[in-house]
């Protein structure tokens, strides 16, 4: 029996078509799909659409339901559309007329978008969780090896000096500066779909401030229709967020998968952080960063997947958005667990030191020579023309001391001020999380 049925039931094809996937990540909503539905009977009680006991029996049951779904003990039974129709119909069994009252006010299309919103907020603070403890280890890294001179590379060609502390701090301000797009992100997310219903509002007189308050929403979707617009637009933001730090993590995969490459041998991992061949006994592969680079690549192209879901899409709720949940919630779970085995890999890191001194990086130091010269009173382009004419007539004898002291260089890895960046960018997840609380609480 479903929640909109009448007198007929959808043809069996039709229905199995329809639902898709939605079983599996309703049980993902679940936990996110009662809250709400505390929030709203809290609300209806106070426009008088409950009674004061009616709301105690409500509350009841939700929590009851709740610690259901904390202790693995929740499902959606055969035949029941959605979590939204699971919840109801559990309150009606177990306590009769008044679960059927908690639907008033409110379509599941705003239901399910509060739902979306809750989850995606928690989704955000884990994954943020794993950015700020590889963020971290990141700049420790730098600060260890800031010393530890390596090649550094234009169009993969032989270039200037680097350091392992400029390569893992590179890294480090880039995760940083991903941030700009969660906090966008999240100040999408972070807004109160409930009441718009199925996008036209309701004639019941509906206290949105207060679900926004309960809920810990910063503000609401105002308007009602563009609540209801604002699903897969949330969504591709978030799309935009997760390819940001997933760019980052694979420019990290990609470096160590070459840097790990006998031609390079610039940084080890223990053994049994590598894969072997079955045939070749010599084999230490890169299997992790590989994966890594691969779940990394499906990711950047979810916002082209999800924009192109909602390409002609006219104003209102439609079929199609149910689609958007089968994007986004696996890459949640890719890109936590990409940023999870990145740090395992990296806090188990060996860097080559003394790499500079093979004759073969000679040339890297080319630049530091036309420099010195410039330093010593010679015009830019002689010197240049001079080293260059030097390397030709195998006559280029340089120096293999760097000595580069502005703001990010070598010498000078701001790691401090890279640190403030990242904290001047977090997202303050304290309201959320003491709104639950306090929802819960009596």
């Amino acid at each position: 029996m479903k929640l909109w049925q009448k007198d007929k039931t959808s043809k069996k094809e039709v229905e199995t078509f329809t639902i898709g996937r939605d079983p599996e990540f309703d049980l993902i909503l679940a936990p996110f799909d009662v809250t709400g539905s505390m929030a709203h009977a809290i609300m209806l009680a106070s426009i008088n659409l409950l009674t004061a006991e009616e709301l105690e029996v409500l509350k009841k049951g939700l929590k009851e339901i709740r610690q259901e779904i904390a202790e693995g003990r929740f499902s959606i039974a055969p035949g029941v559309e959605d979590v939204h129709s699971q919840v109801e119909f559990l309150l009606t069994e177990r306590y009769g007329d008044v679960g059927k009252k908690l639907h008033s006010g409110r379509s599941r299309n705003d239901q399910v978008l509060v739902d979306l919103k809750l989850y995606y907020r928690q989704a955000i603070r884990q994954t943020m969780e794993e950015v700020e403890k590889l963020f971290a280890l990141l700049l420790r890294l730098a600060e260890k090896h800031k010393g530890d001179l390596m090649p550094g590379y234009t169009h993969t060609q032989l270039a200037m000096p680097s350091s392992f502390g400029l390569w893992f701090g590179s890294l480090a301000e880039g995760l940083a500066e991903d941030m700009y797009l969660w906090q966008a992100a999240y100040a999408l997310v972070n807004r109160n779909p409930l009441g718009s219903a199925a996008g036209y509002g309701s004639s019941f007189p509906l206290n949105r401030t207060l679900t926004t308050e309960l809920l810990g929403f910063a503000d609401m979707h105002y308007n009602v229709l563009n609540a209801q617009n604002s699903r897969g637009k949330t969504e591709k933001s978030l799309s935009f967020a997760m390819a940001a730090t997933a760019g980052t993590l694979n420019r990290l995969a990609t470096d160590a998968i070459l840097f790990m490459n006998q031609h390079f041998g610039f940084i080890r991992f223990p053994d049994e952080l590598t894969t072997g061949s079955s045939i070749m006994p010599h084999k230490k592969n890169p299997d992790v960063f590989e994966l890594v680079r691969a779940k990394t690549n499906q990711i950047q192209s979810y916002p082209q997947t999800i924009t192109l879901l909602l390409t002609n899409l006219s104003t209102g709720y439609h079929r199609d958005l149910q689609l958007l949940k089968e994007t986004i919630f696996p890459a949640f779970e890719q890109l936590r667990d990409c940023l999870s085995i990145t740090q395992l890999m990296l806090e188990n890191i060996s860097v080559q030191k003394e790499l500079l001194e093979d004759e073969k990086y000679a040339y890297l130091f080319s630049v530091e020579e036309v420099n010195r010269l410039v330093l010593e009173g010679m015009p830019f382009r002689d010197a240049y023309k001079k080293v260059g004419l030097d390397i030709e007539n195998r006559q280029f004898s340089p120096g293999k001391r760097v000595h580069h002291t502005h703001e990010g260089s070598i010498g000078n890895l701001c790691l401090n001020e890279i640190q403030q960046k990242m904290e001047g960018i977090t997202i303050d997840f304290k309201p959320v999380l003491d709104a639950e609380e306090r929802l819960w609480k009596d």
